[in-house]
């Protein structure tokens, strides 16, 4: 049965984080991280167990590179198709949930845990976490911070640095400290790319005048 704090913490109330079940929680997930970090390059379908054992759910062909971090990995779920490069830290004291199809660059940190404004309650050795969703076809850029209770649209892209502290749309361009919504994402951004390879069969001479300076 779990515990009264630990059930707290899920439902995004105050709690004591030195519970004795939080600390176990947490002591398996760095054991099973242990092995994830410390396991030889080429030992990929090893680090696919333990991240079966130390994820809630863990979708088809997802990879996560090492070193990777998390307080308790049981409160993440991921979905098919997920990527994470270099040192995800994942603090996981609420649900994380992230969709199918997501690009997470290096230096990334999803934070749920966070801590009450008054300080009494901080001496007090209170905390509490909110849930962070990341929707199917998210793209998020190197060192980007995502915050307790956000949720980030399906198809959004993040540029790398934000601080994503409020909700993003599905379907935006957003970048910044804190992140703001730059654009919608159009099908001029697939066109784009037709266009620039076709354009890149040809000389260099020709390509120059065709294309915008940005584009060459």
């Amino acid at each position: 049965m779990a515990s009264k704090d630990w059930n707290n913490m899920l439902a995004g109330r105050l709690y004591n984080a030195q519970d004795s079940e939080l600390t176990a929680g947490r002591l398996r997930a760095r054991k099973l991280l242990f092995r994830y970090n410390q396991s030889a390059p080429e030992e990929e379908s090893l680090r696919r167990e333990v991240a079966r054992e130390l994820f809630g759910r863990m979708g088809d062909n997802c990879y996560l590179e090492p070193p990777l971090r998390c307080d308790y990995g049981t409160n993440i779920r991921l979905g098919d198709h997920v990527y994470a490069n270099f040192n995800l830290v994942v603090l996981d004291c609420a649900a994380v949930t992230i969709g199918n199809d997501v690009l997470i660059g290096p230096n990334v940190g999803i934070y749920t845990a966070t801590h009450p404004v008054d300080p009494g309650l901080r001496r007090d050795g209170l905390e509490f976490a909110l849930p962070v969703t990341i929707e199917d076809g998210v793209w998020i850029g190197g060192h980007t911070a995502v915050g307790p209770g956000v949720r980030i649209g399906r198809n959004s892209v993040i540029g790398a640095g934000s601080v994503v502290t409020k909700n993003i749309p599905a379907n935006v361009v957003a970048v910044g400290n804190p992140c703001r919504v730059m654009r919608p994402v159009t099908e001029k951004d697939r066109e784009i790319w037709a266009r620039r390879e076709k354009m890149m069969r040809l000389h260099p001479q020709e390509r120059s005048q065709i294309l915008p300076h940005d584009e060459i």
